[in-house]
């Protein structure tokens, strides 16, 4: 039986054809944005599903940037998801910038291009919060799709944390490692030094 996470004007879904093949996609409000779940397969009461929560970046995921990996690390955790059969994509906005938003993003580029800081600093010195991202959004959605327990496509230990803060096990933690260039390089060492991300491809360049 469906758990009742969402009001019926909280969620709504549909089939969604992509060139990576057929999802569902579950549209759902929570925490004052409206995300997306990609659904491939059957999840409900499903064990060990899957499972990439993913933040909003809009210059890597649209735009292609390649001072982050999102747009890498986007690209990779669908074709994950298509070649196990089984899984959820879960798109949270309101996570630009771990959390500060897309003005203040491009602020810290500046100081980041012309001052030299890395990404933890360059909010800092803003007056911003380093992380500011909620994952309860995530949970809930989990939750409505039936999902049990879940095999996170993360580097970031952290999410680890907060999903099973937020009830969601998680059985395992799955890399998702994209190789360092030299416009990526500041930004994942900055992940791995300051944000505790186990990135070991970084310390093999």
């Amino acid at each position: 039986m469906r758990e009742e996470v969402f009001g019926d004007d909280e969620v709504a879904e549909s089939g969604l054809v992509t060139r990576r093949g057929a999802f569902r996609a579950v549209a759902f409000r929570a925490d004052g944005h409206e995300h997306l779940a990609l659904v491939l397969g059957q999840v409900r009461s499903g064990e060990d599903v899957l499972v990439r929560v993913h933040s909003e970046c809009l210059t890597g995921d649209i735009f292609g940037a390649v001072r982050c990996e999102c747009g890498e690390q986007l690209t990779a955790a669908l074709d994950a998801v298509v070649g196990e059969g089984r899984g959820v994509l879960v798109y949270l906005r309101g996570h630009e910038g771990r959390g500060i938003g897309l003005v203040e993003k491009v602020r810290t580029h500046v100081l980041q291009d012309e001052h030299g800081l890395d990404t933890v600093d360059s909010a800092t010195e803003l007056g911003l919060p380093v992380d500011v991202r909620d994952y309860r959004p995530a949970a809930l959605v989990l939750r409505h799709l039936g999902v049990r327990s879940v095999r996170l496509l993360s580097n970031n230990p952290d999410k680890v944390r907060a999903l099973e803060e937020h009830g969601v096990p998680v059985t395992a933690r799955v890399p998702l490692l994209v190789p360092p260039t030299d416009h990526n390089i500041g930004y994942l060492t900055a992940k791995r030094d300051r944000l505790g991300h186990d990135l070991p491809q970084v310390a093999d360049r």
